[in-house]
């Protein structure tokens, strides 16, 4: 499907076409270069489209397929453990209502599986379960009453319910108003007549489908969880996380798992509190043994649909969204499913570095924004009045740009409503314009690999290359780590992701000389538990002290205990102060002066040698107090005796401290040099170097080309400096632009 011509007016893009728009449909095609042809969720081809010589994917998502089926079999629908909203108890007998404050369109309970042996009813304040026999279930009244409950104390229920609306299905229909069109349902396909149901339905479906060339999965089985409020006005998203479990549990999941593993999980192991099992927070080994079941699961059945598709002499391609889970495209075994290639929708640079880690397929594919729907996510007008769609389209290319350049993809396209950019000329123009730019970035790519620094640099989580270049989702406002590994996507830096558990296996990878641990305290993040082995520390410090770097962002190796937050606080040579240390004193550091630029309160060192003006690192964490004078501050909180960026050597090792991060050019710089001088590389920082931090340069050694994109909406110069580390190039860039120069 993916061309290697270097010809840039065709090729390598997927166009989504829209029967009753056949003219536009067919027009862009040509204009964008389009070589293949898709429908989306809301959108039909007609044979005038289908016929019209390019290949054609079509879309299928089985779980919702076959909804006269999922109407008469209602047990066979998905589900998952809700907890109710916390009731305080006011007298020795308290009923809680078990869906209050959840979307009743998306949620019925689930009386028919014996609440008795699914379901648990605990005391919030001990934090002890309820004995069953101390509470009872009524399902006319949809609610449990609790006896001998203490006034005072609150009472939650883990209940399970059938999702009764499928979640995307039921944000497509809102978002598009829909009107009365069906609510449509997913079906659960871990019961062996489900199985059935869906072989049957994609074997018909194949065959009336004899023109489509690839069959576009949407994506598996199981969607990520999206628990809805019964206010979407104010509380829309109860809880939503793009890469947890919670919506594949079922009894006979349950079940089944216990007969593999020898032991029984319970409904808390799931709500955890109310919590879920976010991806951000340190997962447990139950958790974890989980996923591998429904992994396995995923892997098991989805084989025999791919092998479906190969049969009718089709491709199968996955979408890397929606129902993803168990899918895992950055696991080992991704490659056993026989993908013939995988679909990422992104936002942004991370995104695309997502998608390009996958092993396992042929074909690496970007959906690109903005979608082609009125609104987009956050509700914010696109196409539509008071919405700009070339802007968005400008601002979304860009960050994903810097992605493009530094890892091989190998198809571009759009998802939607073809027909709402035909009032939109000049958006039409500028996605040609980028398809052609997408083509000779993809071109240096076939025979060559962008320069990197001389060393690796690894980043430490609880998941490690599971969940690399991710922090679950789309958006996470908030999360240091989300902004780290947006700067991260763009670098010339080599970059992989490992977790505590490699770390205690086989120790720090060969070639990696920084590590990156960056999080708030019991985030998966950071580490939250795992820092409790002891060989984790060990490990990590002795490793430092022999040449190795550390880079800590917000609360790198937090885990309290008596006199100590950061578990390598003698390693960064600063721990966190919560204010435990009141009666302790503190050592009083020599306070950050100004740079070579006069930024004042900035210390003069090679890190700061490119900061213009005061860090920003948005919400970062206070009470950071230095261990002695061997710690540098470079950078402190506005008005506090509290570090913002820090250095400090160890042993043979160095290692840098940031307070938080928040992603712009000027931090992304920062952090670059960062590494650098953790790693003891500075004198090779020049090397394929741009002066101007809102622009990057990459060089293809082999292909002789140097790619200098601007990252900013405004008009940019700057000065490259080449491979000797000595002569320069001066460019000037168009805001968004970018120059390709021979070299």
């Amino acid at each position: 499907m993916s061309t290697t011509t270097t010809d840039l007016t065709r090729g390598d893009f997927t166009l989504p076409g829209e029967a009753g728009y056949e003219q536009l449909t067919l027009r862009l095609a040509k204009k964008w270069g389009a070589d293949t042809i898709r429908d989306s969720d809301g959108t039909q081809l007609s044979p005038e489209i289908v016929q019209a010589g390019y290949d054609i994917y079509s879309t299928v998502c089985l779980v919702r397929s076959v909804q006269p089926w999922a109407r008469e079999n209602r047990d066979k629908l998905q589900q998952n453990f809700l907890m109710s909203y916390p009731v305080v108890a006011e007298k020795a007998t308290t009923a809680i209502t078990l869906l209050k404050g959840y979307f009743t369109e998306q949620f019925v309970v689930n009386f028919k599986d014996n609440p008795k042996r699914w379901w648990q009813v605990f005391d919030r304040a001990t934090g002890k379960e309820v004995p069953a026999r101390k509470w009872s279930a009524n399902e006319k009244k949809g609610i449990v009453t609790v006896t001998d409950t203490e006034p005072g104390h609150s009472y939650t229920v883990n209940f399970l319910v059938f999702r009764i609306w499928e979640e995307i299905s039921m944000y497509n229909h809102l978002t598009n108003d829909w009107g009365d069109r069906e609510h449509l349902a997913a079906v659960d396909p871990m019961h062996p007549e489900t199985q059935q149901v869906l072989l049957a339905f994609l074997e018909k479906w194949l065959r009336e489908h004899p023109d489509t060339k690839v069959v576009r999965f949407t994506s598996m089985f199981y969607n990520f969880s999206w628990f809805w409020g019964a206010d979407r006005a104010t509380l829309r998203d109860v809880y939503s996380d793009w890469g947890d479990y919670e919506m594949t549990v079922s009894p006979r999941a349950l079940k089944l798992f216990e007969k593999r593993y020898g032991y029984r999980l319970t409904s808390e192991d799931f709500v955890n509190g109310g919590l879920y099992n976010s991806t951000h927070n340190a997962p447990s080994r139950r958790y974890r043994d989980y996923m591998e079941f429904i992994h396995d699961f995923v892997i098991e059945f989805g084989r025999k649909c791919i092998d479906l598709v190969h049969q009718h002499e089709k491709k199968a391609y996955v979408f890397y969204d929606d129902h993803w889970i168990g899918v895992e495209p950055s696991s080992g075994r991704f490659g056993e499913f026989g993908f013939d290639g995988l679909i990422k929708c992104v936002f942004n640079a991370f995104e695309v570095r997502l998608c390009a880690h996958s092993k396992g397929v042929e074909t690496h594919e970007l959906r690109l924004h903005p979608y082609l729907f009125p609104t987009g996510l956050k509700g914010e007008p696109t196409f539509k009045d008071g919405g700009n769609p070339t802007l968005d389209a400008k601002n979304f290319w860009i960050d994903a740009r810097r992605g493009i350049v530094r890892a091989p993809i190998d198809r571009i396209g759009l998802g939607g409503y073809l027909s709402l950019v035909e009032p939109f000329p000049d958006f039409q123009d500028y996605i040609e314009q980028l398809a052609k730019e997408f083509r000779l970035l993809k071109s240096f790519h076939a025979s060559d690999r962008p320069w990197t620094a001389p060393f690796k640099v690894a980043v430490l989580t609880a998941w490690g290359d599971l969940r690399a270049w991710t922090c679950s989702g789309h958006f996470t406002p908030g999360v240091e780590l989300y902004d780290v590994l947006e700067s991260l996507a763009g670098l010339p830096l080599d970059v992989q992701f490992i977790s505590f558990d490699d770390v205690v296996k086989a120790g720090v990878p060969r070639g990696v000389k920084v590590i990156v641990n960056c999080g708030r305290a019991g985030t998966a993040w950071s580490g939250g538990h795992y820092w409790s082995d002891p060989r984790v520390e060990a490990t990590l410090t002795e490793w430092v002290r022999k040449g190795g770097a550390l880079v800590g962002i917000g609360e790198p190796s937090a885990l309290s205990q008596p006199g100590r937050n950061f578990r390598l606080a003698q390693v960064l040579g600063l721990d966190r102060d919560r204010g435990e240390r009141i009666a302790n004193g503190k050592y009083n550091y020599v306070a950050p002066a100004k740079n070579a630029r006069g930024v004042e309160g900035v210390t003069e060192h090679f890190i700061t040698a490119d900061v213009a003006g005061a860090l920003d690192f948005a919400k970062d964490v206070d009470g950071i107090f230095v261990l002695g004078g061997d710690t540098q501050v470079l950078a402190e909180r506005a008005g506090e005796k509290s570090p913002k960026l820090a250095t400090h050597a160890f042993g043979k090792g160095r290692s840098v401290y940031f307070s938080g991060f928040k992603v712009s050019h000027e931090n992304t710089r920062l952090l670059h040099r960062a590494i650098v001088w953790a790693a003891a590389q500075e004198s090779g920082w020049s090397v394929w170097s741009s002066s101007n931090v809102k622009t990057e340069a990459t060089v293809f050694p082999k292909a002789g080309k140097l790619v200098v994109i601007n990252n900013a909406g405004t008009d940019e110069e700057t000065v490259v400096t080449l491979g000797d580390g000595k002569t320069t190039k001066r460019v000037k860039l168009e805001a968004h632009g970018i120059a390709i120069l021979e070299v």
